[in-house]
Formats: C-alpha cells, sequence, structure tokens
C-alpha cells in the first residue's frame, strides 16, 4: 500500500499535477458557457469527461515534455533532479505513461461525442508537439499557449459540438496569458538555452526585452478579457472576477525585474494558478447567479 501511494506521488511529481489548475478552470468556464447559453441542460457524466480529457492530456502533453527533454534536464543543474535525470522514473516507464494517457484521452473523447473525438489527435499534436518547439523556435512559448488554450473551446465543443465566437475569446485569453507568464518562467534558463542551442524569448532578446515582451502579451490578454466581459454582456462578478485577474497579471511584473528573477516561482506557479481559478469562479458565478 504504501508503495502504490509512493508511485502515486512519483508520478503525481512527474507531471507537476498541481500546474492542471492554470488550464482546468478555462474548462470549467468553456463548460458553463455552453450549458448557461444553449438548449443543453447539465450534465454531471459530462463535466467528469471533461475532467478526465484535462488531466490525460495534461499527463502525456508534460510525461513527453519530461520524456523529450531529459538530456537537457539532466544537464540543468535546475531541473536534473527532475524523475527522469534522478533516475526515479525509468525512460521506459516514461514513455509508457505518455502513450496509456494518450490512449486514454482519444477513447475519453469518444464518450463525448464525435466531434471531439475527431479532433482528439489534432489536440495531441498541439499539445505534444509544444516539447519539440524549442528547438527550432522562440515562438514556443505560444506554441505552449496554443496548446492550453484548446480547454475552454474544448469543453464548450463536448456539451454543443458547435464553435461560437465566446468561448474562442477565452481561448485567445489562455493563449496570451499563458505565453505571458511561460515567458517570464524561462527566464531562468536563459543562459543554459543558449549554451545549449535551445529557443526562448530571453535567449533570444535578453532579459530586459523578454520581459517587455511579457508585458506586452500580457496587456493583450487584459484587453481580451475586457472584450469578453463586454461582448458576453456579463454582470458585476465577472468584472469584480477579471478586476483581480488583471491584478495579478500586473503583480507578476512588478516583482520580477532583469537583475532580479529570484521570485520567479511566485510568479509563475503561486500567482497564475490563484488568478486561474479566482477569474473562473467569479465567471461561473456571473453565469449562473
Amino acid at each position: 500500500m504504501n508503495n502504490t501511494i509512493a508511485s502515486i506521488k512519483k508520478y503525481f511529481s512527474f507531471v507537476k499535477f498541481s500546474h492542471t489548475v492554470f488550464a482546468l478552470p478555462f474548462a470549467l468556464i468553456g463548460f458553463s458557457l455552453a450549458v448557461a447559453s444553449s438548449d443543453h441542460d447539465f450534465s454531471l457524466r459530462l463535466l467528469l469527461l471533461i475532467i478526465l480529457c484535462m488531466i490525460f492530456a495534461r499527463n502525456a502533453a508534460m510525461g513527453f515534455n519530461r520524456f523529450a527533454d531529459r538530456k537537457f534536464d539532466a544537464l540543468n543543474k535546475r531541473t536534473a533532479s527532475r524523475e527522469i535525470p534522478a533516475g526515479k522514473i525509468s525512460v521506459r516507464s516514461a514513455g509508457v505513461f505518455v502513450i496509456i494517457n494518450a490512449i486514454l484521452f482519444v477513447i475519453t473523447t469518444a464518450f463525448i461525442n464525435k466531434l471531439t473525438l475527431f479532433l482528439s489527435p489534432v489536440a495531441l499534436l498541439v499539445i505534444l508537439g509544444y516539447s519539440l518547439t524549442k528547438r527550432i523556435t522562440a515562438l514556443c512559448h505560444f506554441i505552449l499557449g496554443l496548446g492550453l488554450s484548446l480547454a475552454p473551446i474544448g469543453a464548450y465543443l463536448s456539451v454543443t459540438g458547435r464553435f461560437d465566437l465566446l468561448p474562442v475569446i477565452y481561448s485567445f485569453i489562455v493563449i496570451t496569458w499563458v505565453s505571458g507568464f511561460d515567458i517570464i518562467y524561462s527566464l531562468q534558463d536563459d543562459e543554459f538555452d543558449k549554451d545549449n542551442k535551445l529557443y526562448s524569448i530571453p535567449s533570444f532578446v535578453g532579459r530586459t526585452n523578454a520581459i517587455i515582451i511579457s508585458a506586452i502579451v500580457h496587456f493583450i490578454t487584459f484587453i481580451l478579457v475586457i472584450t469578453a466581459g463586454i461582448y458576453g454582456n456579463s454582470g458585476y462578478l465577472f468584472w469584480i472576477g477579471a478586476t483581480i485577474f488583471s491584478t495579478l497579471l500586473l503583480y507578476q511584473h512588478i516583482i520580477i525585474k532583469p537583475s532580479d528573477i529570484s521570485r520567479v516561482n511566485l510568479a509563475f506557479a503561486t500567482t497564475n494558478g490563484i488568478a486561474s481559478i479566482t477569474f473562473a469562479a467569479f465567471v461561473i458565478s456571473d453565469l449562473f447567479i
């Protein structure tokens, strides 16, 4: 029993399961938009299937990222303690983990509707392909954002089986929000990326310019949040959530400076996790109250 628990904890750490808080709240927004604005009633079964899709897809994506980057992780002091380079999880086990989660993701989409099943290979291509983009382009941050942006539109499609503008706006919010904070996160490895011929915005344009680019991208996020509120004819609860979310975006730029990135983890994980959960709570409450 203790060995089983230890193994589960090991794989939770392997995929940074706690970081599910970035995309899952936006999937719940997409689901709620569909239920609130269509003829479809709330379905607990469908909601659970969407959550399972999110978990399986993210497990596959993060597992593949760790699998693909294992040699670089072993060379980088910051990442050398990760499960594969540290020998806690074998390369074979990591590969099997990725394949199982990818298969479970596709199978789960089949229980939702034909459209989600048809689009599932495309989603996998995007979320798995991100891990290789750092080898070819400094725009890799935006590919990561694109992968996570599938959450709100994917959840909406799961309920309605059709595309609509409002969930697409929320997907663009996720693209810019995630891309912006991933640029901040990658400040930690700017020198390592240069030395190992890996691409990122900080390694390409330097820390100062990277922080400026991140701020510009997050300003676009702010504009998109305003757009979503206006287009969705939102009430006061939405605007409270939008204010908190935008303030937290600003906060992470206040605490990060080119000469001092010691609070990157506070900006990346804690601040954005709180921002995502809080924003989703207020948006969903506004839809139903």
